[in-house]
């Protein structure tokens, strides 16, 4: 009897060693076993802006962010966003077209000027408020057409030249240090207004800080996408852009690509850019 109980507790022993040994194996399995980026099901490196050459880099963002799908482990990739802001940066490309990328990652040259800035009507604008022929002229027509709806929009900052945003990117750095100034300012290069393609409004009353609360504001999110313009800098995608929430910025692309857009509702031009155009 005593041998039975002995051969017993000999097996109950080594099924309790076989069991935490297969533990330790799946452990060691998962730990080591190479991270799958794209699903069986998607086969998304077959996408058009699957880039073979970032492979290792999806894979890394992708270990970082298990929970991100595939399709965004690649466009946030492909945007740069594995690399902190003003890293790896490169010249913007597609220059003097409407659909040039310029932010955090992409600059233009220090002598980098516009083509075609014209004045933007009188009546929408304060201060001499000039942009690329093709956006003022889809901004007066956005104005005019906001004017019969009864809402007030006006052009307070468009093109600034490098040198301009350099005063201003350094100033509200001594006041807040770079760190806080970088939220919410760009640095010299890296401003979009440089392109002669943005525009920051107002409604001639309110602070164009609180643009946000206004009802201009609610026709444009209904209605800016018709003439062109996008809203460039959101809350849902300041961690692409690296910018807080800004409702008085928009940003010309073209009514073809303000449309897709929204139809798409795709919110950043970042995600739009390296998903059709790079």
């Amino acid at each position: 009897m005593k041998k039975k109980e002995n051969i017993y507790c000999f097996l109950t022993i080594l099924t309790i060693i076989l069991i935490l040994t297969s533990i330790s194996i799946i452990k060691v399995y998962k730990k080591n076993k190479p991270i799958e980026v794209f699903s069986s099901t998607t086969n998304l490196s077959k996408r058009r802006y699957y880039k073979k050459e970032y492979q290792e880099r999806y894979e890394n963002y992708k270990e970082k962010n298990p929970n991100l799908e595939d399709d965004k482990i690649i466009i946030y990739v492909n945007i740069g966003l594995d690399n902190p802001f003003y890293t790896n940066t490169q010249k913007s490309p597609r220059q003097n077209t409407k659909e040039v990328l310029v932010n955090k990652y992409y600059y233009l040259d220090k002598d980098y000027i516009p083509k075609d800035l014209t004045l933007i009507d009188e009546k929408y604008q304060s201060g001499n408020r000039k942009m690329v022929k093709e956006a003022a002229l889809k901004f007066n027509e956005m104005a005019r057409s906001a004017k019969e709806a009864g809402y007030n929009i006006r052009a307070i900052s468009t093109y600034r030249s490098f040198d301009y945003q350099n005063n201003l990117y350094t100033r509200y750095s001594q006041i807040d240090g770079s760190k806080k100034a970088d939220t919410y300012s760009a640095r010299p290069g890296y401003s979009e207004h440089q392109t002669g393609l943005a525009v920051d409004v107002d409604n001639f009353i309110t602070n164009y800080t609180n643009f946000g609360s206004t009802n201009e504001f609610g026709w444009m999110k209904n209605n800016a996408y018709k003439f062109g313009f996008i809203l460039r800098y959101t809350k849902e995608n300041e961690f692409i852009t690296g910018y807080l929430n800004e409702p008085w910025h928009y940003r010309y692309v073209g009514v073809g690509i303000a449309t897709k857009m929204k139809q798409e509702n795709i919110s950043s031009y970042e995600e739009f850019y390296f998903k059709y155009l790079d």
